[in-house]
């Protein structure tokens, strides 16, 4: 059964190097991984130096690399849409592209990178091809819109569905009435509303399972950042995703006798103390400041080993 790994967090506190890291150690463990970004800013290629796109690239032995295109998931959902102006006009209800356009986004609202996300989650969540499954989720904000989107879209296509259904029936009984029993329109074998529907009850039950899925928050040890950790993981919890551990990025462990990395180190301890305190029931653990920018894949790998590894409190019953 593949498992979920995926890292969300504020911009700029390292989530991509830490997915990428947590990648290259499980390759490296012999589980056969892939590492989406669901991420506009697509930073995946730039750390994996690879030439990623929206298909599945194999960046070395056991690790693919995706980085999903924004246009691929508008253009899915708004063929939906598409549809429905079809069966619409057998009813000599005729919309043009603005009209159709208008329909499409009053029934689902989220900008083109969460729906690029949500086709991402969809596509690959649903196969057993990788062992593992990193998601390098975007900034807090386009993340919490990402998990509300399931939702949003059930009521979107369960509404479609409705208009959809009435409208056929109407259609039917004219032909039927004009033309005879014969000329009623044949039910389709499938339904595209009805299958995306299907997509995101599954969907929600995967990223709500914690036999399958684990939310990792990334963060560092400043306080307004801790600020916005500590409402994050209220609202992962609030929308029952199991999140499972704070990794805490760029944190000072010696800073030797420079007075301004002391006073960091002390701002920083305040600050780890201030998340164990807010979010007790969660694991932390801990990536050391590296100078420079982590390019090269081994490094990287250094860092998820790091976070793969990391103590974990002993559960009742185990030695």
């Amino acid at each position: 059964m593949t498992e979920i790994i995926l890292y969300g967090g504020k911009g700029g506190v390292g989530k991509t190097t830490v997915a990428v890291g947590t990648a290259v150690e499980l390759a490296r463990n012999d589980y056969e991984t892939l590492i989406v970004s669901t991420d506009p800013a697509h930073s995946l290629s730039d750390a994996t130096d690879a030439n990623l796109s929206g298909e599945p690239s194999e960046i070395r032995h056991n690790l693919w690399g995706v980085e999903i295109d924004p246009q691929t998931g508008v253009d899915r959902y708004r063929s939906l849409f598409e549809l429905l102006a079809s069966d619409l006009a057998d009813a000599g209800i005729t919309l043009d592209e603005d009209e159709v356009a208008s329909l499409f986004t009053s029934g689902i609202m989220p900008g083109s990178d969460e729906l690029a996300a949500l086709d991402g989650l969809t596509r690959f969540l649903g196969t057993d091809r990788w062992d593992r499954i990193v998601f390098d989720t975007a900034p807090t904000g386009h993340t919490l819109r990402l998990l509300d989107l399931p939702s949003v879209m059930d009521e979107g296509a369960a509404a479609a569905l409705d208009i959809r259904e009435q409208v056929r029936r109407k259609v039917d009984t004219a032909r039927t009435m004009l033309f005879g029993p014969m000329a009623r329109r044949r039910s389709e074998d499938s339904d595209e509303f009805t299958e995306l529907r299907e997509q995101m009850t599954l969907l929600t039950e995967v990223l709500r399972d914690p036999d399958r899925t684990e939310f990792r928050v990334v963060t560092i040890p400043e306080p307004m950042v801790v600020k916005e950790t500590e409402r994050l993981v209220t609202q992962l919890r609030n929308f029952e995703i199991p999140v499972t551990c704070l990794v805490v990025n760029k944190v000072i462990e010696d800073p030797g006798s420079c007075h301004r990395c002391q006073s960091r180190q002390t701002v920083q301890e305040e600050a780890i103390e201030t998340l164990r305190t807010a979010v007790p029931a969660l694991e932390l653990r801990t990536v050391p400041d590296k100078p420079g920018e982590l390019t090269d894949l081994d490094a990287l790998g250094e860092i998820g080993a790091l976070v793969e590894t990391a103590e974990r409190p002993v559960e009742s019953g185990e030695n």
